[in-house]
């Protein structure tokens, strides 16, 4: 291979090398479908109520435990010269005598070591069904805990949203600020060749001075106002602050249409997963007042028992013995307790019915204004888009005049303001178009991974 292959093939390899340490270095590119899922996945606040899910499912499994016959077993080791114990202990031993009956043996008997292992059980029969209601409550609790995730979820969908638009909205404020502090530096450019010329005063230049200034200091403040949202979206997907990336869109107008009011409303109070969980909570608040009822009723027990009496641990030569039976019972007096168990039930039964009540009017008042806030932005949009191409054509006429001599530099200044402020204001109000989309949709119990505001 030639001298010049040689060169020509290192060549390439170390191109490929570079590009490929620049692609691994280089900002990867972030859709806000790709930002939500992420946030799905390791947002924080989503891991404490799916931890508080599978603690309800928990709850499920201990409730149907009660169903269930309970069974221990223990081994303890017991020595002592007490009469009765001694007496016992023999007896269980399976190693009493006819000598055992002598006064000296009864009343001052030596000491007796004795290891005892027993198996017991038990098996509640019947409780009025306080036990399945349980089980129903738990179940209950745990559908509250699904729908409260659910909830979670979107709230946390609606924080990426919010802070997904707001880099994109950073990203055009820093367009703006760049291009407003470009048309300053001319606007200065133009004042010191007229003051150079002797066509104006000192103060002239000295104003366009004042006002390049103030827009490289707000460029300043743009650039430092981005960095702060890439920081706000990384928490809201829960990865780490500085992590890197490159938004894959960019703020834009689109068409996002909403139902009417009346549908709205009822689809909130129909889908909200808050709304849902709170009649879930009511449902097992309900089952508590059932079982505080059933404490008032017969409960009937099986227990059984096996047990092995030996005086060493090791080495058997001892007895053994078992028990069993049914207990019936009935608690005939207890200084009110139940009764006042029952009535806090009932109050707190009382409670979550009122707050159902409460929920569901706030519901109603949150729909209402979001969407009369997604209503005003959708117009304000339009009114927007057409100040900003009147404030152009006007910042262009008012440069010629004031290189005509026909208008002053504050006229021409403020022109540049109205300019740039038609362009903030309506990249504001595409931005807050979106939101408020967003958060119409959360309102509504609606808000996705699939919603119109998160797939374009």
């Amino acid at each position: 291979m030639s001298l010049s292959r040689h060169v020509a093939v290192g060549f390439a390899i170390g191109t490929m090398l570079l590009a490929t340490a620049l692609a691994q270095n280089s900002p990867s590119r972030l859709t806000l479908h790709d930002a939500v899922s992420i946030a799905l996945e390791k947002n924080p606040l989503r891991k404490a109520a799916l931890a508080d899910t599978k603690a309800a499912s928990a709850g499920v499994r201990e409730a149907q435990s009660f169903l269930m016959p309970h069974v221990s077993f223990s081994e303890q080791a017991s020595r002592g010269n007490d009469p009765v114990y001694v007496f016992g202990t023999k007896l269980r031993q399976q190693r009493f005598t006819a000598n055992d009956f002598s006064l000296n043996q009864l009343n001052t008997p030596l000491p007796l070591g004795n290891f005892t292992t027993r198996f017991g059980g038990t098996w509640n029969l019947f409780d009025s069904f306080a036990s399945w209601r349980g089980i129903s409550r738990a179940k209950e609790m745990n559908i509250a805990a699904s729908h409260q995730l659910e909830r979670t979820d979107q709230e946390i969908l609606f924080r990426v949203v919010q802070s997904y638009y707001g880099v994109l909205l950073a990203t055009k404020q820093l367009e703006v600020a760049e291009q407003a502090e470009k048309t300053a530096k001319s606007i200065m450019d133009r004042s010191q060749d007229r003051f150079d010329a002797g066509l104006v005063v000192e103060s002239d230049l000295l104003s366009s001075k004042v006002r390049l200034a103030s827009r490289e200091q707000e460029l300043i403040r743009a650039r430092n106002n981005l960095e702060f949202a890439r920081a706000q979206l990384n928490t809201a997907m829960g990865v780490p602050v500085d992590t890197p990336y490159q938004s894959a869109d960019a703020l834009a107008e689109r068409n996002l249409t909403a139902n009417s009011l009346s549908d709205l409303e009822q689809k909130a109070l129909t889908t909200r997963p808050d709304l849902k969980r709170i009649e879930a909570q009511q449902s097992a608040q309900e089952l508590s007042v059932a079982i505080a009822k059933s404490s008032f009723g017969p409960r009937l027990n099986a227990y059984a028992g096996w047990e092995m009496d030996n005086p060493t641990f090791l080495a058997g030569g001892g007895g053994n013995n078992w028990t069993g039976g049914i207990e019936l019972q009935i608690d005939l007096f207890q200084g009110g307790a139940k009764r006042a168990a029952l009535s806090r039930e009932r109050a707190n039964s009382e409670k979550f019915a009122a707050l159902k009540q409460a929920a569901s009017d706030a519901v109603r008042l949150e729909v209402r204004q979001a969407y009369y806030d997604q209503d005003a932005s959708r117009q304000q949009v339009e009114v927007a888009r057409t100040a900003i191409t009147q404030a152009q054509e006007s910042l262009r006429i008012d440069q010629d005049r004031y290189d005509g001599g026909l208008l002053t530099i504050t006229d021409l200044l403020a022109a540049e303001e109205a300019a740039r402020r038609s362009q903030t204001d309506y990249w504001q109000t595409v931005y807050q178009y979106h939101i408020s989309y967003a958060n119409l949709e959360l309102a509504t119990g609606s808000l996705n991974i699939q919603s119109p505001v998160v797939t374009p």
